[in-house]
Formats: C-alpha cells, sequence, structure tokens
C-alpha cells in the first residue's frame, strides 16, 4: 500500500482526496495490519479490500452531501474505527467521538489517532445503551452513526438517543436493508425521528448493495430509552 494507491482509489470513486488525507490513512492501514496481529480488529486483511470495504466505503459518504462543515458526530460501536476514524481525517471541522464497548479497540484507536495527529476525535468506553444514558452524550450531537452494528429497528434505539432534534442518523447497510425498513420505520417514530432519505452508494469495481439510510431527529427521546443493555438487541422495537 502506498499513499498514491490510496489517493488514486479514492479519486476513482469520486471521493474527495489530498495528499494528507491518503498520507494518514496509510499510517491507520499499517498501525490496522500490524494490531491486527494481536487482536481481533477486521477479518479483512488484503490490501485491496481494506482499502475498498474500510476506507473507500467508510469516505463514500462524503460525496452525498450529508455530513455538515462543522458539527459533532458519534460513531456508535466503532470497532476498529469504520466509519468514523476516516472521517475524522477527512473532515477537520467535524468533532468525532468514537465509542466501543471493548477498551482494547479504544486503545488501537488511540494510538491511531496520537500517530496521525488528530485533534478532533475523541473515545469513550461504553456500551451503546450505557452511553447514551450519560448527560454529556445524550442529545448532544448533529450526527449518529453506525457501520455494520445491527439491524435497523436496534439500531434506532442506539443511535437516536444521541441526537439533539434536528440531528441525523446515518447508518451504513447492505442488501438486508429492505427487510428492515418496517420495523426500523416504527421503532424510529417511537424514539422521535423518521426515516427520511436512503441513498445508494457504489464502491468503483465492486457489486455490493450498499445504502446510507438516513433518519431525522424530530422529537426529544423518552427518558425509558434506551433500554438496559441487552435488551434493543433481545427485544427489538417495532
Amino acid at each position: 500500500m502506498t499513499e498514491t494507491i490510496i489517493y488514486d482509489r479514492l479519486l476513482k470513486n469520486e471521493i474527495p482526496c489530498s495528499e494528507e488525507l491518503a498520507g494518514k490513512l496509510l499510517i491507520y492501514f499499517r498501525l490496522l495490519t500490524e494490531w491486527n496481529g494481536k487482536m481481533d480488529l477486521t477479518a479483512v486483511t488484503e490490501e485491496d479490500e481494506t482499502l475498498d470495504k474500510h476506507f473507500a466505503d467508510s469516505l463514500c459518504v462524503l460525496k452525498t452531501g450529508l455530513l455538515p462543515p462543522e458539527g459533532s458526530m458519534i460513531d456508535v460501536g466503532t470497532g476498529a474505527g469504520f466509519p468514523g476514524l476516516p472521517i475524522a481525517m477527512a473532515c477537520p471541522g467535524l468533532q468525532l467521538t468514537l465509542l466501543d464497548a471493548q477498551q482494547k479497540r479504544l486503545t488501537f484507536l488511540d494510538k491511531v489517532i496520537s500517530e496521525t495527529g488528530l485533534t478532533n476525535v475523541r473515545t469513550v468506553h461504553a456500551r451503546a445503551e450505557d452511553g447514551a444514558r450519560q448527560p454529556q452524550l445524550r442529545e448532544n450531537f448533529d450526527i449518529a452513526a453506525a457501520r455494520a452494528v445491527a439491524p435497523l429497528n436496534v439500531l434506532c434505539e442506539y443511535l437516536l438517543p444521541y441526537l439533539r432534534i434536528g440531528g441525523k442518523m446515518i447508518c451504513w447497510k447492505g442488501p438486508a436493508l429492505n427487510d428492515e425498513l418496517e420495523a426500523g420505520g416504527r421503532a424510529a417514530a417511537i424514539l422521535g425521528g423518521r426515516i427520511s432519505a436512503s441513498v445508494r452508494y457504489e464502491v468503483a469495481g465492486r457489486d455490493w448493495q450498499h445504502t446510507l439510510l438516513v433518519a431525522d431527529k424530530l422529537a426529544r427521546t423518552a427518558k425509558t430509552y434506551p433500554r438496559k443493555a441487552g435488551t434493543p438487541k433481545s427485544r427489538p422495537l417495532g
């Protein structure tokens, strides 16, 4: 992997890219490869697949107009940092919070943040349900995002409580989305939200069926939500 390969690949996907961004993503890639030998960060290990499935897939949102140039965003269940960390590298005006339940993943992300010199991102150790009950996090973000975390109705309970009124939930979804929309719409309404858009996007040279599902936060989420950790998944709304 080289900076040039990253730069050219993102431009091929019509994703805005600079040499500085390509350089930071290269550091990220090298650390991901190194640390993946110590812990289970990702099953994707090939260079081309990492570039497409992680970097390009995370950054395709930049060509949709869904992200504001400034504001706050939380990536819930960030795992190895996708989509939040590449977005933080590409969007210095956004303040990113990366939330995950496993401290060892956050230790890795803190290393990437340090090595790339990012100043607009922080990590938080919490389960999605627990974090949303913390006063400094609840209903405090412009964007709440998740990628490959849970079905849509579960994601609504994970994400909508983090959003201030007027904020947007953005979920990276695959082909199963059509089967999740009805229950997801009902769950969103219970939590003060409304599904407002679905934006299809492509990664050049791949036949993946990927969609960004968007919901708007219209009203405050009732204090009873999210329910205690584990309940949204075992007894999903909708």
